[in-house]
């Protein structure tokens, strides 16, 4: 697939999460199949006051291409000066406006899918971050309504499609509904067959079966994936071979897995320093352990965790006294 000028190796995309998609996870993302990744999302406000803490959220690895910075924010100058940043400071090929954040306080402030109840600010929003990309091309990732009573994604879609936004992420919820119940791929299907720039689809990809059923059934141009790579990035791999028609490769083996989260670590400790990478690395590596048995004394070593040495050493114990369940390579 394509977005604007820019072609994607894969049509797999790594979703912009708050937390999770820092520099170091989507360097092992990548190089497992993602097309295309994306900074956590950037609050556009603190980019405009100067926030130190911001701009490293925006640091993109030197070969991380094709890659985009996701933008949330609902006041549209400020929306405008922040994706002129982005395009001069860093080396983005695209810009993502937030328009499907469901977390209350981004939401209740009219930011996220906050965006989804005042479509004519939505708009000025994205005209805005148009205005400032210097002709990146621009994405929005978008919820289908605030509720189910305000499906509004259809009109809100067709409109930005009349803007100029080169692709749309379509993430078959409601904000109400934050995860709970089932992603709606009807709607994605339909919004596929109104719109003629690309669509990409999200919600319930939890399997590579999973990519590639979402794909077939609602005809989208790509899929996205979130929650269902924590601690599984092989899941691209997955997502491949199953688009591909080819045999689905296993998980690999927990030793493999935990070398895996260990590379993760110290890639994100060069980064971020060390104390911060490995407080950070307690929830990934809980994710790492996910499915594996008698984990309990292991999680709890895990939570302790506060320098790469404690990673070592726990790893080391892992491998020792853990295994992969029965009927896994």
């Amino acid at each position: 697939m394509q977005i604007g000028p820019i072609p994607l190796p894969t049509p797999l995309l790594l979703a912009p999460m708050a937390g999770v998609t820092d520099i170091a996870f989507r360097a092992v993302c990548r190089a497992l199949g993602a097309g295309c990744t994306f900074s956590e999302m950037v609050s556009a406000k603190a980019l405009c006051y100067q926030d130190k803490k911001t701009r490293p959220l925006m640091e993109l690895g030197p070969e991380e291409h094709p890659a985009g910075v996701q933008l949330f924010g609902s006041d549209p100058s400020c929306m405008e000066e922040a994706a002129a940043i982005v395009a001069e400071e860093t080396t983005a090929d695209l810009i993502d406006i937030n328009m499907g954040c469901p977390v209350p306080k981004i939401a209740n402030n009219g930011d996220g899918s906050g965006l989804l109840k005042d479509l004519d600010k939505a708009c000025q929003v994205a005209e805005a971050v148009l205005k400032g990309a210097r002709g990146k091309p621009v994405t929005v990732k978008m919820r289908l309504g605030w509720d189910k009573g305000s499906i509004v994604c259809f009109e809100l879609a067709k409109a930005l499609e009349g803007l100029g936004v080169a692709a749309i992420t379509l993430h078959g919820r409601t904000k109400v509904q934050m995860y709970a119940g089932t992603a709606n791929w009807d709607a994605i299907r339909e919004m596929k067959q109104q719109l003629s720039i690309p669509l990409i689809a999200n919600g319930d990809v939890f399997s590579g079966r999973d990519a590639a059923r979402i794909l077939s059934y609602t005809g989208a141009d790509g899929v996205m994936l979130a929650r269902g790579v924590f601690g599984n990035p092989w899941l691209f791999q997955q997502a491949l071979a199953a688009i591909h028609g080819q045999e689905i490769p296993p998980l690999p083996p927990l030793s493999v897995r935990c070398d895996t989260a260990v590379h993760q670590f110290e890639l994100a400790a060069q980064h971020k320093g060390e104390r911060i990478a490995c407080l950070e690395a307690r929830k990934h590596y809980a994710w790492y352990l996910k499915g594996v048995l008698h984990t309990a004394y292991w999680k709890g070593e895990i939570s302790k965790i506060t320098t790469l040495e404690d990673v070592y050493r726990v790893t080391a114990g892992i491998k020792r006294e853990l295994k992969d369940p029965p009927g896994e390579d």
